[in-house]
Order: structure tokens, then C-alpha cells, then sequence
């Protein structure tokens, strides 16, 4: 019996069919798009998209839709679909209620760029809310959690009912990678093995996961997937062409062709810890694992706003055990592994030789020490594919893309210290573009109020330019109030985490009220002006912030030149000594 056989018995109800009405023939395909020309759109965001393309190939099986309530409520509360089934994560499809015509029976699903890919008979809306999902999923509605910021920007009720897809997504990107679950279970089935050991990443692999994968595999005696996320995953990430490009190399060269099997998986990742280490092994029982390999703090989005993270370092690992049984999948647990330099080669954590002399790296090592000064990886930590791949896709830190967002009250001082530090900045070789908040919403934002929604749209305007120019490397330098944190974290994740610098100017209202030559806050205080953040609406003071500026005791210069400092100590911008010129360089 093969592998998607034993899967298909072992477990009930079945996993991995394709449930949802896919198009077969170009006359059905020709009819649905004749139909769906007729019918009212519904556009759906590329969260959306993922996790329709999942749904519609068997890979949320045994899911066939965009849950109901009744699914959606028993997944919040008990991690079970109404009909008592373990699925810990909800597949939701959210609208704006007012976007939904009136009395509609269907809606077509479309893209951004107005593709068509499915038919949805208009079964089920209903009400959410995106602080009960966040506590009950993530565990937190601190919106420092990624999931947690993008939420303000779903719809405020979700709809489900009978799907019929007419397409799937095209990619024209590593296209021989991409396989259905059916095709994926059909390639394990013919390598033999009765198991199958499934590796989750979001990140490059280097030595340490070579050596685990392998273990992992010749522990199990059976075959090895890995199986990397190609969709959404936690901001900051390295791109899936850089990583792609590192599988692949690794894969061609040091595994066995025989029994390894290299797939990406087009998934919309939640961050959410726990519950999505069972998420992601329903995942791959559809595609043919018997086991799966679960790291420490797995998918876990790193710190909140307290500074702890979010979850505990072996709380995916437990909840995962606990329900493995049921799911039809072991967990196989990512061991620490140590490099001993006497031995070349990995040993697990506490079996090394007494007196050895372990070699570590971490991730800050990784990008600023090696990355960063154009240096190749060890090659007892990476392959020097691995190690050419990803300096050709990081510059040195003094020309990366970073984003230096200053909030605070109306009067705080932003734009003046903002324009110091620009001139400084401009003053070492950087060139910069400013995004000020009364300038943008002259031109970008022209036309929106100041009610909490166009407050949040004009920021996540500003924050989505600011990502594409930290994308191409650029320095750009935000000022704008952006009262909401959830907001603010939005733009954050846009940015990448380690690229958004949050400059908190924190200003008493009664000295903003002060230095006022506008007089808008006296106008606020005799009713003249509504929704004036510190009057009568609010302001929230970010928690943890980069860096807190002092504008009562400290002036402007001066609190331009601690921004300077911390630029210099993060290796963003060269010393004022060196006239320009990398002191690495010769």
C-alpha cells in the first residue's frame, strides 16, 4: 500500500481529496466566466487568494469552504469544526458588510487586478470580531502581533458558502516546485518509503538544518519533504526567491534524490504558535507526511510590545503531541544541535565530547558580522551556495532599506527633529525620502477626514510607500501623529521588523498646546474642531518604541543626534569620520 493510500485509511474522515468544485473542462470553464460576468464581485486580498488555492486543491481538507459560523465558532472555542473534527486555525473569508449587495445570491471572487477565480453561492454572513479571534487563536491582542495589526484592515463580516473555482493562481516562478497535494503524495507514494518525515520553513537552510532533516529522516527510515511556505509568512522575512534558489541548491547536491522530495507550499501563515503547529501538520498529512519536524517556538512571531515573546519555546511542540494521534501525524522535535570544531561535525546539545569546542552563530552575527561586510558564512555553519546566494542579496548595512517613522502629538516636535536628521543624514551619503503627514494628506490622502478609519488609511498609505522605497534600499523618514498602535504595527510589518525604527517624540499635550502658533488645540478645546488627538480623541503611546526622544529637556539638535547615534551603532549610517568610504573597503 502507498503512502497517500495508508493516508487516505488511516484516518476519518479521509484527508487530501480535492472537496471544493474545481473546473475540469473548458466548456464548464466557459460558462462559470460567462456567469460570473453577471454576477456582483467580492475582491479578495492575497491572504484570501492562498487560502482559496488551498481549499481548492485538498490541502485544508477536509474543509470544502470558507468556514460557516458554526465551523468558525467551534474552531475559536475548541480548536473543532461543528461536526467535532480537530482544525485549530479559521478559514474565513471577510467582507465589508456595505460592499455586499443587497439581496445577492452569488458573488464572484476576483483579485486585485480583477482575475477571476471562483464562484461562491452566498449561503452565510455574519458577524466577527477580530479582538475575540485574535485572544482566542493567537492568544494575544497585542498588536505587535503581526496577524493582530493586518486585522484592521479585513471586513467586518464573514461570508461562506458552496464554492466553484473557475482558475487557480499562475505563477511563472519556480513552476517545477509547485505541486497539488494529490501530485505531492503521488511523488512520495513512488519513492516507497511507508513514512514520510514533512520540514516546515520560512527561512535559509543551512548546515544545522541539513544535518536535523537528514537525522529526522533516517530516524523515521522513510522519506523526506520539505515543504517550504511560498505564501505569506512573518514580516521581514527573506524573500522566497532567495530561499527557493538556497533549497534548491541544497537539495540538487548534498540529499539523496532518491528519497528526498523538495515542494512549496503557497500558504498564508498566521504566526499564531500552538495551534498552527497542528495547523501545518493537518497540512501536510494532506500531502502525504506521516511525521513532521517542529523547532522550538514554532511559528512564533517573536516579541510583543513587553519585550517577551509571545509564546513559549516548547508550546507548539506540546499541543502538537497532544493531538498528534488524532491528526495522524508525529511530531518529530527539533533538537539544539551543536558544531564541535574538533570533530567537524553536529553533535545534539549535552552529547557533545567533554572539552570540545562548540561553535555557534546567531542571527545577528549571521547579517551584521558576515552578511552585512560581504563576507562569506562559515562553512562549517553553511554551504557556500548558501553563503553566495544570500550576499548577493544583501548589501552592506549602511545602503539597506530602513524606515525611521517619528510619532507623537500634534505640536511634539516630529517634523522638526525629522528635518535635522534628514539634512544629517544627507550630510553622510544617504539619500532620503520624507513623508510628512500634513504633506501627504494634501496629495496622497487628499480627501479623507479624521475619523479613526481615514486616520488608519492614511497611515497605512504611508507606511505601504515607505515599504516599496526600504525595499529598493531606500531611507525614507515618516512624520506623522499616527495615533493607533494597531496602525502604526501594520506599517511596521509592511516595513520588515528590522528595517521600521519607531522614533516615539514624547511631548506633554500641555507643552504642545504651548508651542501651538496654529491655535488648532484652543480651537479643539472650544469645539470649533472634532476628533483633535490629546483633546477629544485619543492618542496611543507606543509601548516599546526604538527610541523615546525628551523634547522638554533636550532640543532639537540634540535629539537629533541621538537618532544620529543609534543609526551609527545599528551600522546604518557610517561614522562622520569616514567621508563616505566603507572601512572595510581597500
Amino acid at each position: 500500500m502507498t503512502v497517500a493510500e495508508q493516508n487516505q485509511t488511516q484516518l476519518n474522515p479521509p484527508y487530501g481529496g480535492e472537496l471544493v468544485n474545481l473546473v475540469k473542462t473548458g466548456e464548464e470553464r466557459a460558462a462559470l466566466l460567462k456567469l460570473a460576468a453577471e454576477l456582483p464581485d467580492v475582491r479578495i486580498s492575497p491572504r484570501a487568494l492562498h487560502d482559496l488555492e488551498l481549499l481548492a486543491t485538498g490541502a485544508f481538507s477536509p474543509l470544502d469552504r470558507f468556514m460557516g459560523e458554526d465551523d468558525y465558532r467551534g474552531v475559536l472555542d475548541d480548536m473543532r469544526l461543528a461536526d467535532g473534527t480537530l482544525f485549530p486555525i479559521p478559514i474565513t473569508l471577510t467582507v465589508d458588510r456595505d460592499e455586499l449587495p443587497k439581496d445577492a445570491k452569488q458573488v464572484v471572487l476576483r483579485d486585485v487586478r480583477n482575475n477571476t477565480f471562483a464562484i461562491m453561492d452566498l449561503e452565510e454572513v455574519y458577524d466577527w470580531d477580530s479582538k475575540e479571534e485574535a485572544q482566542k487563536v493567537l492568544g494575544t491582542t497585542d498588536a505587535r502581533h503581526p496577524l493582530v495589526s493586518e486585522m484592521i484592515r479585513w471586513g467586518d463580516v464573514c461570508i461562506s458558502g458552496r464554492l466553484q473555482v473557475v482558475d487557480l493562481p499562475s505563477y511563472s516562478d519556480f513552476v517545477q516546485l509547485r505541486r497539488t497535494p494529490a501530485e505531492v503524495r503521488e511523488l512520495l507514494g513512488a519513492m516507497g518509503h511507508e513514512k514520510v518525515v514533512a520540514f516546515q520553513t520560512r527561512n535559509p537552510m543551512h548546515r544545522i538544518h541539513e544535518e536535523l532533516t537528514k537525522r529526522a529522516a533516517e530516524q523515521v527510515d522513510g522519506s523526506l519533504l520539505i515543504h517550504p511556505v511560498v505564501g505569506m509568512t512573518k514580516p521581514g522575512d527573506v524573500d522566497h526567491y532567495t530561499r527557493v534558489r538556497v533549497y534548491r541548491a541544497l537539495v540538487d547536491n548534498y540529499y539523496d534524490k532518491d528519497s528526498t522530495l523538495l515542494s512549496l507550499l503557497p500558504l498564508a501563515m498566521r504566526m499564531a504558535g500552538p495551534r498552527e503547529a497542528v495547523w501545518h501538520a493537518i497540512i501536510r498529512r494532506n500531502y502525504g507526511a506521516t511525521h513532521f519536524i517542529v523547532g522550538r517556538d514554532h511559528a512564533g512571531p517573536g516579541q510583543g510590545a513587553s519585550g517577551k515573546p509571545f509564546y513559549g519555546p516548547y508550546d507548539a511542540q506540546e499541543l502538537l503531541m497532544k493531538h498528534a494521534d488524532e491528526v495522524g501525524v508525529q511530531m518529530v522535535p527539533f533538537k539544539e544541535m551543536v558544531y564541535v570544531e574538533e570533530e567537524d561535525r553536529y553533535f545534539e546539545a549535552g552529547e557533545e565530547p567533554e572539552g570540545s569546542t562548540v561553535l555557534r552563530l546567531s542571527g545577528t552575527q549571521v547579517r551584521d558580522d558576515y552578511l552585512s561586510q560581504g563576507k562569506y558564512l562559515p562553512d562549517w555553519f553553511t554551504r557556500r551556495e548558501t553563503s553566495q546566494i544570500l550576499l548577493e542579496m544583501y548589501p552592506p548595512r549602511h545602503k539597506q532599506g530602513v524606515c525611521l517613522w517619528f510619532t507623537g502629538l500634534s505640536g511634539s516636535g516630529k517634523s522638526t527633529t525629522a528635518q535635522i536628521v534628514t539634512s544629517l543624514l544627507m550630510e553622510r551619503g544617504r539619500q532620503i525620502t520624507v513623508l510628512d503627514g500634513d504633506v501627504v494628506r494634501t496629495h496622497l490622502s487628499k480627501g479623507l477626514g479624521f475619523s479613526e478609519e481615514d486616520r488608519n488609511t492614511n497611515i497605512l498609505r504611508i507606511g505601504f510607500v515607505a515599504s516599496e522605497i526600504v525595499r529598493q534600499h531606500g531611507m525614507v523618514v515618516c512624520a506623522a501623529i499616527s495615533p493607533y498602535s494597531a496602525a502604526r504595527n501594520e506599517c511596521r510589518k509592511m516595513v520588515g521588523e528590522d528595517r521600521f525604527i519607531e522614533i516615539f517624540v514624547d511631548t506633554p499635550v500641555e507643552v504642545c498646546e504651548q508651542r501651538d502658533v496654529k491655535g488648532l488645540y484652543a480651537k479643539a478645546r472650544r469645539g470649533e474642531i472634532t476628533g483633535f488627538t490629546g483633546v477629544d480623541a485619543p492618542y496611543e503611546a507606543p509601548r516599546n518604541p526604538e527610541i523615546t526622544l525628551d523634547t522638554v529637556t533636550y532640543s532639537p539638535d540634540e535629539n537629533a543626534q541621538k537618532i544620529m547615534e543609534y543609526l551609527e551603532a545599528q551600522g546604518l549610517v557610517l561614522p562622520a569620520h569616514s567621508n563616505g568610504v566603507h572601512q572595510g573597503a581597500n
